[in-house]
């Protein structure tokens, strides 16, 4: 298997209302069936109106939505606080983000990063007759680990994970407890092309595996559950 990581470039600002399968229509990239399209966070939450004004002179002051928006707060550290959202992810100031954003506004998670990517997915076969895979990506920092990368927040059209235990590895032995998330990965991979600071907003995976594709599963599928974490 090999694969592309395609930027889709002439997207522009993205901003409430817009519809973001039209967008990406409209662009100059050439999407295939079978393609997975990877849509950042943040135009996923500007088209869905989840913008809330701040005050641009207080640093701070997005600090109660941080509130908020969690349900357990699990660590501060001087202005950081490491929370649990209402979607189960745990990440800092409970996914709330001031980057690429206007000032004085702050953007938080959509309500339903699931039933965002099933919007433009389903948009996207029904108006322009092309049958893709969609993942919604953001940027986490992980525990023990420094640097941040991409995952998903959001899927359709695509397996959240693929469980291989049962099958063999290379050496023949039986995998135990292999589960694969692979729509973290995709969403890695699309960053690498995408960036932090290009103003790409959605990139194409292509060449993934048939196998994954279908009525696809959901984020949700990737939380672990509180009963398995070791670290609650």
């Amino acid at each position: 298997m090999s694969l592309e990581v395609l930027p889709i470039t002439g997207i522009g600002e993205v901003r409430p209302g817009d519809d973001l399968a039209e967008l990406i229509a409209a662009s100059d990239a050439k999407i295939l069936d079978g393609d997975c399209l990877v849509i950042t966070q943040k135009v996923v939450s500007k088209a869905e109106g989840r913008l809330v004004d701040i005050d641009p002179d207080d640093p701070l002051s997005h600090k109660p939505l941080v509130e908020r928006e969690s349900v357990r707060i699990l660590r501060r550290r001087g202005e950081l606080i490491i929370s649990e959202t209402e979607h189960g992810f745990v990440c800092a100031n409970a996914g709330i983000d001031l980057s690429n954003v206007e000032r004085g506004q702050a953007a938080l998670l959509p309500v339903d990063s699931d039933r965002s990517a099933r919007g433009v997915r389903d948009r996207l076969k029904a108006r322009h007759g092309v049958d893709v895979a969609i993942v919604i990506s953001d940027t986490f920092g992980r525990p023990w680990r420094r640097g941040v990368t991409d995952i998903a927040i959001g899927c359709a059209g695509i397996k959240a994970i693929a469980d291989l235990r049962g099958t063999t590895d290379a050496l023949g032995r039986e995998l135990m407890v292999t589960e694969v998330a692979i729509v973290d990965e995709i969403a890695a991979a699309a960053d690498l092309v995408m960036g932090k600071s290009k103003g790409i907003a959605v990139a194409i995976v292509r060449g993934l595996e048939p196998e994954w594709f279908g009525r696809g599963g959901v984020v949700d599928e990737i939380i672990r559950d509180p009963s398995e974490d070791l670290f609650r």
